[in-house]
């Protein structure tokens, strides 16, 4: 395996908008401990700063993070803000709305179409921002339509609180829903070689078609999901990564349907 340092610039540039970003970006769901959310252990602090400046130092320009990235002693935005602020010029962060959880770390009501410019603040607060980057709306099962809460998003894009929208977790139906309403510029689901699913298939062949960036998490986890990054790598992936001296997870990063339709992705699997 060559030792040879990458930078993400070598991956290409796409855009979110009008906002250009290596293709490679930074998931930070796992910043915050061992394993997401209220799973595993809290991270070190200084660990965790010292890990953003590097992601950024080796090219890193587009964060994806959430207000309810946490842990029981860390939170992703807060590390965010306090590794990178003052932010770099060319530095895009996208948060995303719509799930919630207590501050004991349990999940809560998913929000209402009213409590999502709670949840847009909050992330304007803990990041230390005027405005946020690009903002997803992550659909929340207990709602079959997202009409109603991206016009919200939309109504907050139009006030200046958010630059651009986003959609996650969602099926096609759901982005046409959204493009009726205002522009998508990227769509954030579940993506992974060793993971078939039709229905990700035609989304992903969706946003090729019309130039949305396809920005898939658990890329590398896999079916650890939310736990972190998997040693139980399908065959094939192992056989393609022997091929070509690299690990699974770097071939998990570069499949070559997302190549071919110049996707944006993130390390590690971390974000969801």
């Amino acid at each position: 395996m060559s030792s040879q340092t990458i930078t993400a610039d070598a991956a290409g540039t796409w855009k979110l908008g009008d906002l250009p970003v290596h293709r490679l970006g930074y998931g930070a769901m796992r910043l915050t401990g061992s394993a997401a959310f209220h799973h595993g252990t809290p991270s070190d602090r200084d660990r965790s700063i010292a890990v953003l400046r590097k992601a950024i130092d080796l090219g890193v320009n587009h964060i994806d993070t959430a207000a309810f990235y946490f842990s029981s002693l860390r939170s992703a935005n807060e590390l965010i803000n306090t590794a990178l602020g003052p932010y770099p010029d060319d530095l895009v962060i996208v948060t995303k709305v719509g799930p919630y959880r207590a501050y004991d770390g349990e999940w809560g009501t998913s929000a209402r179409p009213e409590d999502l410019r709670g949840h847009v603040e909050e992330n304007l607060r803990q990041l230390g921002r005027d405005h946020l980057d690009v903002v997803n709306l992550r659909r929340m099962p207990k709602y079959d339509s997202i009409a109603e809460h991206f016009g919200v998003l939309a109504q907050l894009r139009d006030a200046g609180l958010i630059r651009h929208l986003g959609v996650s977790g969602i099926e096609p139906r759901h982005l046409a829903e959204a493009q009726a309403i205002a522009p998508v510029v990227c769509v954030q689901n579940r993506y992974a070689l060793d993971r078939p699913d039709p229905a990700a298939d035609e989304l992903l062949r969706i946003c090729g078609a019309q130039g949305i960036a396809f920005v898939p998490f658990y890329a590398v986890a896999g079916e650890s999901g939310e736990h972190g990054a998997t040693t139980a790598h399908d065959e094939g992936v192992r056989a393609v990564a022997r091929a070509h001296g690299a690990s699974p997870a770097q071939i998990r990063l570069t499949d070559e349907e997302l190549d071919r339709l110049g996707a944006p992705r993130q390390r590690a699997g971390a974000s969801g």
